[in-house]
C-alpha cells in the first residue's frame, strides 16, 4: 500500500528463477566498483610471463647453476679437439653421419671413448638444427652448464688456506678467453678462487674453461648478482680489495700490502673499473708502463698482478 513504512523493498516470490529476494543487496554499486588494479603479468595465473618468471625462481634455487643458463654445443675439429684435451666435462660427442675423418676427428672420438662419452652419429640437417647453421664441420661437443661455487665458499676457502688469502675478481671483461686466461694464472700463482658478476660479464663456457688448460676443474670460481656486495663481504672477512686501475694512487712495484690477505680487482680493458667497483676499493693499484702503450689486456694485467704478489710474497 502507498506510504505504508513497512515496506522493505519488492519482493521477488521463493520460486523465482534467480536474483535477491528483497532488493539488490548493494550488488550494483559494488560491481562499478571494480576489481582494483590490473596485477602484472608476472602474477597472472597461466600468463606466459608468470610461466617465464616461475621458471627463472626454480633456476635460481638450483645451487652451483647461473639462472638461464643451458648445455653448449661446442662445434669446430680444433675446438672440440682441445675440449677434450682440457678434460671439460662433457655429455656427448656429436658426428655428422658419412663425416670424412682426420686425425681430429679421430683423436676426438677415441678420447672421448676413452672418457665413457657417448659417441652419437646424426645426419647433417640435425647438426645443422643444433648449432643455429654454424659452421660446425662436422662435429660437435655438449658441454654441461659449469657449476660454480657459492661465495661463502670461496671465501672460507681462501681465509682458511695455509698462505695468505688471495682472490680475483672480474668486472666487466666479457672475453671468455680473457675469463679462462685469468682462471689460469689465478691458479698458477696460487689463489684460492675466482670471482665473477652475473651482468655485464661473461660466464665460463667451454671457450673459456679450455682456455683455463684445466685450471677452472681446480679453482672454484663464483658467480655473482652484486660484485659490490661481494667485495663488501670480502672485507667484512679481512680481506684487503685492490684494484687495477691505470690512474691509481700505488704503483705495483710499490705495493706493501702484497703479503696481506688481498682480493684483486680486474676491470675491462676498454673501460677498466666502474665507478662503484673503484669506490669499494680500498686501494687502487697502477702497472708501471712506457708511455707507448695505453693499457695492458685484462688477462695480461692479471697474470702481471698475481706473478708479482706471489714474488713478493716468497721474499718474504
Amino acid at each position: 500500500m502507498a506510504g505504508n513504512s513497512q515496506r522493505r523493498g519488492a519482493r521477488r516470490g521463493a520460486g523465482s528463477k534467480k536474483g535477491a529476494v528483497v532488493g539488490s543487496g548493494g550488488q550494483r554499486r559494488r560491481g562499478l566498483e571494480g576489481r582494483g588494479p590490473t596485477p602484472p603479468a608476472e602474477l597472472r595465473k597461466g600468463h606466459p610471463a608468470a610461466r617465464r618468471a616461475a621458471a627463472a625462481k626454480n633456476a635460481a634455487r638450483k645451487p652451483g647453476r647461473a639462472r638461464g643458463e643451458s648445455p653448449e654445443l661446442l662445434v669446430g675439429r680444433n675446438p672440440v679437439v682441445e675440449a677434450l684435451r682440457a678434460e671439460i666435462p662433457t655429455t656427448a660427442l656429436y658426428v655428422a653421419v658419412g663425416l670424412e675423418p682426420d686425425e681430429r676427428v679421430a683423436e676426438a672420438v677415441q678420447r672421448a671413448a676413452d672418457r665413457g662419452v657417448p659417441v652419437l652419429e646424426v645426419g647433417r640437417a640435425e647438426l645443422d638444427r643444433m648449432t643455429g647453421g654454424v659452421l660446425h664441420q662436422g662435429i660437435g661437443l655438449q658441454v654441461p652448464p659449469y657449476r660454480y661455487a657459492e661465495l661463502d665458499d670461496v671465501l672460507t676457502r681462501a681465509i682458511e688456506a695455509p698462505s695468505a688469502a688471495l682472490l680475483v675478481a672480474l668486472d666487466g671483461v666479457t672475453d671468455p678467453r680473457n675469463l679462462g686466461a685469468v682462471v689460469r694464472s689465478a691458479a698458477a700463482f696460487g689463489a684460492q678462487g675466482v670471482i665473477v658478476p652475473e651482468r655485464r660479464s661473461t660466464p665460463m663456457t667451454a671457450t673459456a674453461w679450455r682456455t683455463s688448460a684445466g685450471a677452472a676443474a681446480r679453482l672454484p670460481v663464483a658467480r655473482v648478482t652484486n660484485l659490490v656486495r661481494a667485495l663488501r663481504s670480502a672485507k667484512q672477512a679481512g680481506l684487503f680489495v685492490l684494484g687495477l686501475d691505470a690512474d691509481g694512487e700505488v704503483a705495483l712495484d710499490d705495493l706493501e700490502a702484497a703479503v696481506d690477505p688481498l682480493v684483486v680487482v680486474v676491470g675491462s680493458e676498454g673501460r677498466g673499473l666502474s665507478r662503484l667497483v673503484g669506490e669499494t676499493c680500498d686501494l687502487r693499484v697502477s702497472i708501471p708502463m712506457t708511455a707507448a702503450t695505453e693499457s695492458l689486456n685484462a688477462a695480461v694485467a692479471a697474470a702481471v698482478t698475481l706473478a708479482e704478489i706471489a714474488r713478493r710474497r716468497r721474499a718474504r
